[in-house]
């Protein structure tokens, strides 16, 4: 397995299990909070916040798919980055988007209450998935949030079920040709270091630990807060390889993608060089995307930048709905 690939599918957890144990709380793994598994269907009033939700389980065509249902409004469903469960979230952004939308957060196959897929898993796979959950939940068209893997997952989801989705938003994310570029060498050197400073780093610039920080409490107020298994991460790594290496068919058609697009990145993503987000902009070129690099902030942009970043995909949202 190629090391800076296998970088990029550990140090998202591992820098939330550092940031978590410097704020005094420490992570498990894939132990979904008490209360989990209620099947879909079962009578429950939307939360007003996601730290109150609780976790539902989608018993999909493609197994159970566990998830978190929040807000009032057009649907939004948001997918989760490498070696984590949808706690990532960090709870206040979750809580803005809902309150125009009514937010889904899901977890990946094999994370928390949701089913493993056969192996290999693929990014296309995942896709296929979270379209089963869209079609159980009768979602219809959501727009879509993706961070990291999420970002992949997104992409072949709207190559493959193209009816399914109204709008995608990508977060320091890679295209699937083959053309991304790979992650630095001093990212994975840093993410391997076992320093802690230095695992944040790559989240966070290194003028941002108070955000750090503040990330790290956020998303250990979930109940039970958790992570993906050891074994889920390693068949991660496998697809992620696979998407960045042009393996994965969908991966290779983005053209296809006709819906609009936000590609949105920090400028001083130390995992994801800032270049990939133009590579993906133009692999996506028949969508007209919109491109957006926060400056002096890295692969967590998207919760250190949380208020700008909330307002834009709201501007993107109401261009895909008339409002």
């Amino acid at each position: 397995m190629n090391r800076r690939i296998r970088t990029a599918t550990a140090v998202a957890a591992a820098a939330a299990a550092m940031v978590a144990t410097m704020c005094g709380a420490a992570p498990t793994a894939a132990a979904p909070p008490t209360g989990a598994g209620a099947p879909h269907g079962a009578a429950h009033q939307p939360q007003a916040d996601i730290l109150s939700a609780p976790t539902l389980l989608a018993r999909t065509v493609h197994g159970n798919v566990g998830y978190r249902e929040v807000g009032h409004g057009s649907p939004l469903l948001l997918i989760t980055g490498s070696g984590s469960s949808m706690d990532a979230w960090a709870p206040d952004l979750v809580d803005a988007l809902a309150a125009h939308h009514t937010v889904v957060v899901m977890d990946n196959a094999g994370v928390g209450q949701t089913s493993p897929l056969p192996a290999p898993l693929t990014i296309s796979a995942m896709a296929d998935q979270t379209s089963a959950l869209i079609s159980t939940l009768r979602l219809h068209r959501p727009a879509v949030l993706g961070w990291s893997l999420g970002g992949m997952v997104a992409q072949a989801l709207a190559v493959r079920h193209p009816g399914q989705v109204r709008g995608i938003v990508l977060a320091a994310t890679q295209s699937g040709t083959g053309a991304a570029l790979p992650i630095p060498a001093a990212a994975a050197a840093a993410a391997d270091s076992g320093n802690p400073a230095e695992v944040l780093s790559v989240l966070f610039p290194a003028d941002q630990l108070t955000a750090a920080r503040a990330y790290g409490l956020a998303i250990t107020q979930y109940p039970g807060y958790y992570q993906a298994p050891v074994a889920v991460r390693t068949a991660q790594e496998a697809a992620i390889q696979q998407w960045m290496t042009g393996a994965d068919r969908a991966g290779r058609h983005p053209e296809r993608i006709h819906v609009p697009v936000l590609v949105a990145d920090g400028a001083s993503d130390a995992l994801d060089p800032a270049p990939n987000a133009t590579v993906l902009a133009r692999s996506l070129r028949h969508a007209h995307p919109q491109v957006l690099l926060y400056p002096d902030a890295g692969h967590a942009f998207l919760f250190q930048d949380a208020p700008q970043f909330t307002a834009t995909i709201e501007h993107l949202l109401r261009s895909t709905t008339g409002r």
